[in-house]
């Protein structure tokens, strides 16, 4: 049976000329990048070309680039690197939507002692920048705000928000995992001080990130040993999905407008007919400035894992805005912090498109999809 992939926020396909790309590095191309002779020499010339695919798409520097084993991994390094280079600083500043890569280290350096502030967001998952710039003060050694929101797609004012940061004299940084590649981001103007972004959401391998540090910021390393990276983290390079890493962000810079185009159209047509085919349902986040990609649709008095469960017999992908804990179904994080009712929250589910979406799959999905809400709502033990 063919599936028809919409959880393209939780992974994505690698794309062909990433794999092809990386191949030779898993084979003839095995050299250490950094040993001196030129069989090395060659294989650590092709990470620098990496380096500068992925900071041309950035618009930074290419010696603003360090790679990472994923977006995770980015996050803590720049909230590490904030906390111990300023200990005389002990205030972090986040919201209640991130993901929990940040969530959960601002969390762990609360029961250290720190001070964190949880921005709320509205109804619409928005946030509230006089709320921001009341929280920031002398003590705040680092805001951390997610570029865009993974679960409901909302782009953040990250632009204003750095910018009342930097007037601080405070150091910012955004998780942009959900972002890069599917939205414009020019360092130039930007004036975040790190940024973090994951490999397999731009279509290569699990297992490559980067983070960007602007020049000039103090940054202590999350990983010591080497001299990688210019000795930022240690840790012999991961060759070949550095050079594929490097290859998709060369296709994100080629292809993005044509994409943010397509692919919003496509994800416009299904949530539009998703909505007209079925009552009771509704569309959550700022559906005017979100992420091309991204739906999250709520269908009143049925379970989100329920409406997985069938869509995956009918070969759809797609992710719930519930998770089962403990036997217990708690509503997403995110959506608890919107105040999304309750027989809404639980019937949550997150589609999110690619470049490799096509107009068939959307027309299987809205053939199909109302059937698995009536059979659900017919049998469901909500009510009201």
């Amino acid at each position: 049976m063919k599936t028809v992939y919409l959880d393209n926020n939780a992974t994505s396909a690698v794309a062909p000329e990433v794999l092809d790309a990386m191949l030779p590095y898993f084979g003839e191309l095995y050299g250490n990048p950094s040993s001196m002779h030129t069989f090395g020499g060659q294989v650590a010339e092709a990470v620098e070309t990496a380096r500068e695919r992925l900071a041309g798409l950035l618009g930074a520097d290419p010696d603003e680039i360090l790679f990472t084993s994923c977006g995770s991994e980015s996050d803590n390094a720049a909230i590490w690197s904030a906390l111990q280079s300023q200990p005389e600083r002990r205030h972090i500043i986040t919201t209640r939507v991130e993901h929990p890569a940040v969530l959960s280290v601002c969390r762990y350096w609360e029961h250290q002692g720190y001070r964190v502030t949880m921005l709320g967001v509205d109804a619409k998952g928005r946030l509230d920048l006089e709320e921001y710039a009341a929280a920031l003060g002398d003590d705040t050694a680092i805001v951390s705000i997610m570029f865009a929101n993974n679960e409901v797609g909302n782009i953040y004012p990250i632009q204003r928000m750095a910018e009342l940061a930097k007037e601080r004299g405070i150091l910012f940084h955004t998780d942009a995992v959900q972002a890069v590649g599917k939205v414009p981001i020019d360092l130039r103007h930007l004036p975040v001080d790190m940024l973090s972004l994951s490999g397999h959401k731009l279509h290569t391998p699990k297992g490559i990130g980067a983070l960007y540090v602007r020049k000039g910021v103090r940054f202590r390393p999350l990983l010591r040993g080497g001299h990688q990276e210019r000795g930022r983290r240690a840790g012999t390079e991961n060759v070949p999905y550095i050079v594929g890493l490097g290859v998709a962000a060369q296709l994100c810079a080629d292809f993005m407008q044509k994409e943010r185009v397509d692919v919003a159209r496509l994800r416009d047509r299904m949530e539009s007919g998703l909505l007209e085919r079925i009552p009771d349902s509704r569309v959550n986040g700022d559906i005017q400035n979100r992420l091309p990609n991204t739906s999250n649709i709520s269908f009143k008095n049925v379970e989100g894992e329920a409406i997985l469960l069938m869509l995956d017999r009918l070969g759809i992908a797609a992710s719930s805005g519930s998770a089962c804990t403990s036997g217990s179904l708690e509503p997403s994080h995110v959506l608890r912090a919107m105040g999304v009712p309750f027989n809404y929250a639980h019937g949550s589910i997150r589609l999110s498109l690619s470049r490799y979406t096509t107009a068939e799959e959307v027309d299987y999905v809205l053939a199909n999809f109302p059937g698995v809400i009536e059979t659900l709502r017919a049998i469901s033990p909500f009510k009201g």
